[in-house]
């Protein structure tokens, strides 16, 4: 057998260009992402091409398509990058499992309730911890989980039917009526079923997984919007609380919501809903072949016993429920 010259290993670095371009497609933006310039990234890419004996990439004038086989290697690729993440992680977790770098993902409908109070105790407890967090919506955030682009994500889904991912559950947080001040339904000490299906909702667009659980709420028993209401599908809940605060309409908040500044404004009120299953469930999602699973569950009692516990239900687990200080 003969000797395996140097020049004859890919490099993780030929690996990493190679799923920018699979996932950016394109080789100015995939250069951007890996912090290199074009020429760089193309000349390595062309001497891996060379290197394999395959074309990965179609290049026009206008777009970059990766070949069947590119594809395939583009997949093996990611594993590889994870597995040697994997062996920095592992030896990192030998030392401490809670420090280095841990990419979040978090919902649009849940980062601006749920982040700005748990930082504070992540950074007391966890000081080497390096958090870094993405906001997205549901769809893009499983996607990034499978593509190995964050390490875990708070979602207020289910995950069980994605293949690879696991999930700890954190809470249950009941939703709440948001409506102008003066509305019928702000007379109500808590609202029922029966009354929230005369109410006309605003609700958010179809890639929140909030419009879909506020239907749930209601049983799909959305009215048919009045002339006055605007068919709208709004892409973030300030954008609905402000037009709620305008007299246009009632809409559906998470709990954790309530204590954000519209709590304070003087042209909303806020109503409990007395309905059974009007919650979402959040849990912390994250691949099966995770390596820094300590750092998780740290993570996950962090939120749990410091989550406001009159706003939600905590759903506590004795193998990683925290000592309460």
């Amino acid at each position: 057998m003969r000797s395996i010259d140097r020049s004859d290993l890919m490099n993780l670095r030929d690996l990493q260009y190679l799923v920018a371009v699979a996932d950016h497609r394109h080789f100015g933006r995939a250069a951007e992402a890996c912090h290199v310039s074009q020429p760089t990234l193309s000349t390595q890419l062309a001497k891996l091409e060379e290197y394999l004996g395959v074309k990965l990439f179609e290049r026009t004038n206008r777009a970059v398509q990766i070949t069947p086989v590119g594809e395939r290697i583009a997949a093996a690729a990611r594993l590889a990058l994870e597995h040697a993440r994997q062996v920095v992680e592992i030896a990192r977790e030998s030392r401490d499992p809670l420090a280095g770098a841990l990419r979040l993902g978090v919902l649009p409908t849940l980062a601006p309730f749920l982040m700005p109070w748990l930082l504070r105790p992540v950074r007391e407890r966890f000081p080497k911890l390096q958090l870094s967090l993405t906001e997205e919506t549901t769809d893009h955030l499983v996607a990034r989980l499978q593509r190995h682009e964050i390490d875990a994500a708070f979602l207020a889904t289910p995950v069980a039917d994605e293949p690879g991912l696991q999930a700890m559950p954190l809470f249950d947080e009941p939703f709440w009526l948001a409506t102008p001040r003066g509305h019928p339904l702000a007379r109500c000490p808590e609202v029922t079923r029966k009354e929230l299906s005369e109410a006309e909702l605003l609700l958010l667009s179809d890639e929140h997984c909030l419009k879909q659980q506020a239907l749930e709420v209601c049983r799909h028993r959305r009215k048919e919007p009045a002339a006055s209401v605007p068919d709208l599908r709004a892409s973030s809940l300030d954008t609905l609380l402000e037009l709620v605060a305008a007299g246009i309409g009632c809409t559906l908040i998470p709990a954790l919501a309530t204590r954000g500044p519209w709590a304070r404004s003087s042209r909303m009120e806020l109503r409990p809903l007395q309905i059974p299953g009007a919650y979402r469930r959040v849990s912390l999602a994250f691949r099966a072949s995770y390596p820094r699973m300590p750092a998780l569950k740290a993570l996950a009692a962090l939120v749990r016993a410091e989550v406001p516990r009159d706003l939600v239900r905590v759903l506590e687990t004795a193998a990683d429920a925290p000592r309460r200080r």
